[in-house]
């Protein structure tokens, strides 16, 4: 029994995976790691004439763009990172890799953009009580020239992998700019036309608002995978039934854990109590096989049981998750 089980709960093909993130994924993974660096190099770039143009011509939406730009330049550099570590294989002490640095970093640009909106937000109010000269003209040429560097990094990002929550986080920085150029080319526009330039703050903090409730979701999302959520495209109960239902020989599904690694690899563990005289490790591969095929969960660990659970009376979660993460890697 103890040697058929050693046999079920060591899935290569899972190994594989999280090791090095093959399939698809991992052709993305390289194409978005040269986009992500050629959006930063261009995105930094352009900062440094931004914020320039923003203290000539005295703008705050040029300011606040080049302020978008500053965050953006350091996020797309961190999930420029985020990726070169992500390809690296799983170490002794890090048995899952490198693959959750993109979620994290996606967690850190999310607070990132937050603290900035916020500062824009408390500058545009101080610029309201006290409206400051903006040159108009100027302002528009250095708004023109940002969105235009805007949309090239938006659409070097926009042909990368769509489902990665670092790739959203960078195009997420980027759509900010392209907000931030477009809000400061109509102030710049109303400025030249009327000469009212509390327009300037204005545009600045509703581009502000708009940027703080894309990072939320994007810091809801990223959370969601760091605090070992079970993936929105999956629900564990059900998985746990069709399971029941579907594998011959499996009693019942219990102490089932689904979550993700990054966002878009899933994992699970979980124990089938096995009717009397099935064979465990054909059993095991059976819910191994329907797991992957059904539902996407390419690595999981599975205990098969005869008679009682053996974690009756111990109902402390997290450390069957981390015995079960042990089992897997270390078999």
């Amino acid at each position: 029994m103890a040697h058929t089980h050693d046999h079920s709960g060591h899935d290569h093909s899972g190994h594989d995976h999280i090791g090095h993130d093959h399939g698809p994924g991992h052709v993305h993974g390289s194409t978005d790691k040269k986009r992500v660096l050629i959006a930063a190099c261009l995105t930094g770039g352009f900062m440094v004439a931004e914020a320039l143009g923003g203290i000539l011509t005295g703008s705050l939406a040029l300011l606040a763009d080049a302020g978008h730009m500053l965050a953006d330049s350091i996020a797309l550099g961190l999930a420029w990172y985020a990726f070169h570590l992500a390809g690296r294989p799983a170490t002794v002490r890090l048995t899952y890799g490198f693959g959750r640095v993109k979620t994290l970093v996606a967690y850190t640009n999310g607070i990132a953009i937050f603290v900035i909106a916020l500062w824009i937000v408390y500058e545009a109010w101080g610029r309201l009580q006290a409206p400051a000269p903006v040159l108009g003209g100027p302002m528009l040429a250095v708004a023109i020239l940002g969105l235009l560097v805007n949309i090239g990094s938006f659409f070097v990002l926009h042909g990368g992998d769509r489902e990665s929550l670092n790739m959203r986080g960078a195009i997420l920085h980027v759509l900010g700019d392209l907000l931030g150029s477009a809000a400061a080319i109509a102030a710049a526009l109303v400025i030249l036309a009327t000469g009212w330039t509390p327009i300037d703050p204005i545009l600045s903090v509703l581009v502000s608002l708009l940027i703080l409730y894309t990072a939320w979701s994007l810091m809801r999302e990223a959370a969601h995978v760091l605090l070992e959520g079970v993936p929105p495209s999956l629900d564990r109960d059900l998985i746990a039934r069709d399971i029941e239902t579907t594998i011959q020989g499996v009693r019942e599904v219990h102490h089932m854990h689904v979550w993700s690694l990054d966002g878009t690899s899933s994992m699970a563990t979980l124990h089938a109590c096995l009717d009397e005289g099935v064979d465990a490790h054909q059993a095991v591969s059976a819910v191994k096989k329907r797991l992957a095929s059904e539902h996407g969960i390419s690595h999981a660990t599975v205990e098969p049981e005869f008679g009682q659970c053996a974690d009756d009376g111990e109902h402390d979660h997290g450390h069957e998750h981390e015995a079960a993460a042990y089992h897997d890697h270390h078999h």
